[in-house]
């Protein structure tokens, strides 16, 4: 008998769950704040690892890299004005967090609502 319910872990969860489990709950917490935010943000893989886009802009992503969580903001090139329009990468901010230790809450979330801003401000201009 085949179980239709079964449902393997895609390669997205696969990142999270493969980390160990202090780095698991810091993403996974993480992952919940940055979703909060707005529902128009979509989780998604890109380069491996965990992604996250505000309509066609990326927006943030997170990394594990030596124990360390990188959490990059993204300036998504596609909100350039023309005069930026030579710059040919997305500029990004990254944040460090260890996951031993407190969130910075309020830091991410501010840092992805004036992102969301810039690309709905960028939107209705266009």
């Amino acid at each position: 008998m085949i179980d239709n319910d079964f449902n393997p872990l895609t390669t997205l969860d696969h990142y999270y769950d493969k980390q160990d489990i202090y780095t698991r709950e810091c993403l996974l917490a993480l992952k919940a704040m940055i979703m909060s935010v707005s529902p128009k943000i979509v989780p998604m893989r890109k380069y491996q690892i965990p992604f996250f886009c505000y309509g066609d802009f990326n927006i943030v992503f997170l990394w594990v890299h030596q124990k360390k969580i990188i959490v990059g903001f993204v300036e998504d090139k596609k909100s350039f004005t023309k005069y930026q329009i030579s710059r040919s990468k997305d500029r990004v901010m990254t944040m460090e967090i260890n996951p031993m230790e407190d969130i910075p809450i309020d830091t991410v979330k501010n840092n992805i609502k004036k992102l969301i801003e810039r690309y709905n401000s960028f939107l209705a201009s266009t």
